[in-house]
């Protein structure tokens, strides 16, 4: 079967379906969040870095955006349960719904603020898919739920989190500069305390003291505070492996429902030629027949020498052109039978791997035990994986016999395909093995190809019989 790498599995990882699939950032794997490591690293130079200045930008403008979402969503909630009645808050209690989706978009692009590694966006991309179709998806995934429940539960906590924070960081800015405040405002009487004035700048010093204390708070604060945002935001606006495994799931379903449509466009060729060029060819060969016929007769009847030679040249070309129409029959239903033969259809896969053994050049053994008819795309796809493996072996190994071995074995198809050829069989070497590959990655299965130099090559497929 080909020439070239001893062994190997064709299309190994794509065959085992959504097993394989990885999610972007896995919750397990997450990387460590950069402020607190940088907290960890430099715990008593922290307050003085850019890790710290950047979280009292997050945390700031994080409390200004919160408290602008919640009374829009307030708002939005008590509009259109009050306008329910008559319809018209319908859309507004759908707007309260999808609010996660641009609240959660914004947090995740202000996240770089003080993260390198940004939380991907759990949504599935939908490329040239209309208003309704967006709506209806976006409604179907949990994660637009559980955006809504961080925008709404969560954000309202985080905001008054920011809001304590930036209180702490104001009001001990102030204190930290309270000695050029009175200084300022001599001779008014400045009073930091309510109850007891300050008399002057030098009176003021321990306030500053008491503020710079608090900005060394804030600073801690803000890094516990925004490392828990963050983990919070991959939690619940990241993606999860239940939602890419239904991606994945839906993506093999999509996968699945093309193949089914190529099958039927398939069918629908092979139906087309049969009944239409086929026949057509049948009653050419006929006519042509009949024509060659009366010629003949003809020219037996015929006085002339020269007439009589006229109608054996014109007898010669019917037969002639009987001949290359009867030749091109041949080629049209060998073309039909590899489109999709009808045996396969009406008696199932042991004929039909029995008709292409009684054609092949090399002795082959057909050991198939199937419990009766399997799912249509199974068939299908055992069948030609089987066509596949004689072709390639009739072509390079060289075999001088081929053993077919089918069972169904746990709910699964099992065939082996064994020559006793030259080996060597490289599944990378051609299209054939790939595409069948391919195919039964769609089922859920895998196609595997082992081929030692000097043989033998084995070609097994393993395909689940349920759930088509």
């Amino acid at each position: 079967m080909g020439k070239g790498r001893a062994d190997g599995q064709v299309g190994g990882a794509a065959a085992t379906g959504p097993a394989t699939a990885h999610p972007a950032e896995p919750a397990a794997d997450s990387p460590p969040v950069a402020v607190w490591s940088a907290l960890r690293a430099h715990p008593f130079r922290f307050p003085f870095t850019r890790h710290s200045l950047r979280c009292g930008a997050y945390l700031s403008s994080g409390a200004v955006l919160g408290m602008l979402v919640t009374v829009l969503l307030v708002a939005l909630t008590l509009a259109g349960l009050g306008l329910s009645v008559v319809g018209i808050g319908l859309p507004l209690l759908l707007a309260v719904a999808l609010a996660g989706l641009p609240a959660s978009a914004l947090e995740r692009r202000r996240i770089r603020l003080v993260e390198p590694h940004p939380v991907p966006d759990p949504h599935r991309a939908l490329p040239g898919a209309g208003l309704r179709a967006r709506l209806r998806t976006r409604l179907r995934e949990r994660a637009t739920w559980r955006e809504l429940a961080h925008t709404a539960l969560v954000g309202p906590a985080l905001t008054a989190a920011g809001l304590g924070f930036t209180a702490l960081l104001l009001f001990s800015a102030a204190l930290v500069v309270s000695p050029v405040i009175v200084w300022a405002l001599a001779p008014e009487t400045v009073m930091l305390i309510p109850g007891h004035a300050v008399p002057g700048p030098l009176q003021a010093l321990p306030a500053t003291a008491v503020g710079l204390a608090g900005l060394l708070l804030a600073g801690y604060a803000g890094a516990l505070l925004t490392t828990l945002q963050v983990r919070l935001a991959r939690l619940m606006l990241g993606p999860r492996e239940d939602d890419l495994g239904r991606q994945v799931l839906e993506l093999t379903r999509s996968r699945a429902r093309l193949a089914d449509a190529f099958e039927a466009e398939r069918r629908r060729i092979e139906r087309d030629l049969h009944d239409g060029a086929q026949q057509q060819l049948v009653a050419l060969t006929m006519t042509l027949g009949l024509a060659a016929h009366e010629l003949r007769e003809r020219a037996a009847g015929s006085p002339s020498a020269d007439g009589h030679a006229a109608e054996d040249g014109a007898t010669a070309l019917v037969d002639r052109a009987r001949t290359e129409a009867r030749r091109a029959l041949e080629q049209l239903r060998d073309l039909v039978r590899g489109i999709h033969p009808q045996v396969l259809t009406d008696h199932g896969l042991p004929a039909a791997v029995a008709e292409i053994a009684l054609r092949h050049p090399v002795p082959v053994a057909i050991d198939l035990d199937l419990p009766g008819r399997l799912p249509g795309p199974v068939e299908t796809t055992a069948y030609f994986t089987v066509t596949e493996a004689l072709t390639n072996a009739a072509k390079h190994s060289g075999a001088g016999a081929i053993a077919v071995h089918g069972r169904v074995e746990a709910g699964r198809l099992v065939i082996q395909v064994t020559d006793d050829g030259c080996g060597g069989a490289d599944p990378a070497a051609g299209a054939g093995l790939q595409g069948l590959a391919d195919r039964a990655a769609i089922l859920r299965g895998r196609l595997m190809v082992t081929s030692p130099s000097g043989g033998p090559t084995r070609l097994r497929l393993e395909v689940p019989c349920s759930g088509w």
